[in-house]
């Protein structure tokens, strides 16, 4: 099954490619890899967009808001390459969580997105290599950014 069948199939609708700085870039390939920016949450009926998580954002709120950053990063990427299945395998994510003072969950938090890509592209290529980190503040006050590389077929 096509990657874009597999959204549809799970009432995932891509939104339009979030809109960088003129200095930069959501998407660049480089060889058969591709850089994905970091990007905020896409703008999800139900899923908070600003906030600190384990104050404002519930730590299970915080897992739809990386998956809804995922939801931006595959726009971007779809944006970038045209077709999101000249993605062969998600290599690493690094995700950020704008988090309160002692909050050591944000691996939990970012499995919304982790989980959202192993549903894409299943555990042979969906498995990949993550850092999880909590920090103090985030641009606009998101609650989660993402950032991506990714294999794409030769």
């Amino acid at each position: 099954m096509r990657i874009e069948e597999k959204l549809a199939a799970l009432n995932i609708t891509l939104p339009p490619p979030y809109k960088y700085h003129a200095s930069r870039r959501g998407c660049v390939q480089s060889g058969n890899l591709l850089y994905v920016s970091g990007h905020p949450p896409a703008a999800l009926a139900g899923v908070p967009t600003s906030g600190k998580v384990d104050a404002d954002v519930s730590e299970d709120d915080a897992y739809q808001v990386a998956r809804a950053v995922a939801i931006n990063m595959l726009s971007s990427m779809k944006h970038e390459l045209g077709d999101l299945d000249r993605v062969k395998q998600v290599l690493k994510l690094l995700g950020m969580v704008n988090c309160t003072p002692g909050f050591n969950r944000p691996s939990g938090v970012i499995n919304g997105a982790s989980d959202l890509f192993l549903e894409l592209w299943g555990p042979e290529y969906g498995q990949h290599t993550r850092s999880a980190v909590g920090i103090a503040e985030l641009t606009g006050d998101i609650p989660v950014e993402i950032e991506g590389t990714f294999e794409l077929h030769a």
